[in-house]
């Protein structure tokens, strides 16, 4: 069976089990107790903290405007309505906020959410189990949806079309199909890759929101709201400096905020301050520009080893001692969105933004034939 998780979110029209569900999602509270994290088990700690930092309602969201106002528009007018709103794609790099807004639909409907993976369902048997056990007005959210497989994919183009599912029973001759109707339900489908969905797939989906990076200023809105969450103030300058190396996303900025809070519990006098913000950084290994250990090693390679390149993304990764794939969507991205690393036929090749930011002197332009004495 497919592995799934209903969450039920305190909406409009709360209930018994809603209450008892809403801790499940994060969303029971608006801080984070010790009390709370230690109940939730060491191995938790980290995942309930990420997740009670997560805001409840398009109002609280920080960043991504455009998204913002079309999915209000849609889920209002759904609301005025009565009527369950347009399937929804969201788009866009990892830690942006895809989850968080699955969570805020169910929320805005008054509805609970249902979660699961692309990865999770292999079978169409999977996604049938699941399909019929929705509740009218239920969110379904896929996440990594591009994943799922291919008889579950055909199964899923009917059931957000016609709202019903074709159980197969018997095997080969003898075989019928048996239509069952579903409730009217919201698909909520998440991507990292949206250029790997199929057309059918992708066109049934009424709404589509592709999720950018986030400015500095809204960083610190995000960080300077956590903060608040954790009981732990954070200073203004703190908040920029760590809104400059979050990389554009929220993620990345609440988990550097953690680090931060354990360095000035550990280390300093308790206050999150730009001190305190630079030595748990530098402890962390994140320099000025968001940069992390590996980027630092692929630059450093590709300056020093290979003279700035170009070389082939396989040699590279060997070199620094990682696989091809998480060179490639770990580091890279990043690298080349802030002009360190160009990508050529020929290889990768490092931009003069490489060299200056190491500290090192790029190699003298090759002479040819025709330059003078």
């Amino acid at each position: 069976m497919a592995d799934f998780d209903r969450v039920g979110l305190p909406g409009r029209l709360p209930g018994p089990r809603d209450a008892a569900r809403s801790d499940r999602a994060g969303f029971a509270d608006e801080s984070v107790t010790t009390e709370r994290l230690v109940a939730a088990g060491a191995d938790d700690i980290e995942r309930a903290a990420e997740a009670a930092l997560r805001p409840r309602s398009l109002e609280d969201f920080v960043g991504q405007r455009v998204v913002r106002d079309q999915l209000s528009l849609v889920l209002h007018a759904a609301l005025g309505r009565g009527t369950p709103p347009d399937h929804v794609l969201l788009s866009g790099p990892p830690g942006l906020g895809k989850t968080t807004l699955a969570m805020i639909i169910a929320n805005e409907l008054g509805t609970s959410l249902r979660v699961t993976s692309g990865p999770a369902i292999q079978h169409a048997g999977d996604l049938a189990a699941v399909l019929s056990s929705l509740e009218e007005g239920e969110v379904l959210f896929i996440d990594e949806i591009h994943r799922l497989a291919r008889p579950a994919e055909e199964l899923l183009y009917v059931a957000m079309e016609d709202f019903r599912v074709d159980v197969v029973v018997g095997k080969g001759a003898g075989a019928s199909a048996i239509p069952l109707s579903l409730p009217p339900f919201t698909v909520v489908g998440a991507t990292t890759r949206a250029g790997l969905l199929p057309a059918p797939l992708r066109d049934r989906f009424g709404f589509t929101g592709h999720l950018d990076f986030y400015a500095a200023d809204e960083l610190e809105r995000v960080v300077t709201r956590s903060a608040h969450l954790l009981g732990a103030p954070l200073d203004a300058d703190a908040a920029r400096e760590l809104a400059s190396r979050s990389r554009g996303t929220p993620r990345i900025a609440n988990r550097l905020l953690r680090r931060v809070r354990d360095w000035a519990q550990v280390r300093g006098d308790g206050s999150m301050d730009l001190r305190a913000a630079r030595a748990a950084l530098e402890v962390y290994e994140v320099d000025a520009l968001g940069l992390d250990r590996l980027d630092r090693a692929v630059l450093t390679s590709l300056c020093t080893r290979f003279n700035g390149g170009p070389v082939g993304l396989s040699t590279l990764a060997v070199t620094v001692g990682e696989e091809t794939e998480t060179v490639e969507t770990v580091a890279e991205p990043y690298l080349v969105r802030e002009g360190l690393m160009g990508r050529t036929p020929r290889g990768r090749v490092a931009t003069p933004a490489a060299w200056a930011h190491l500290g090192l002197e790029p190699p003298a332009p090759a002479g040819t034939l025709f330059d003078a004495d």
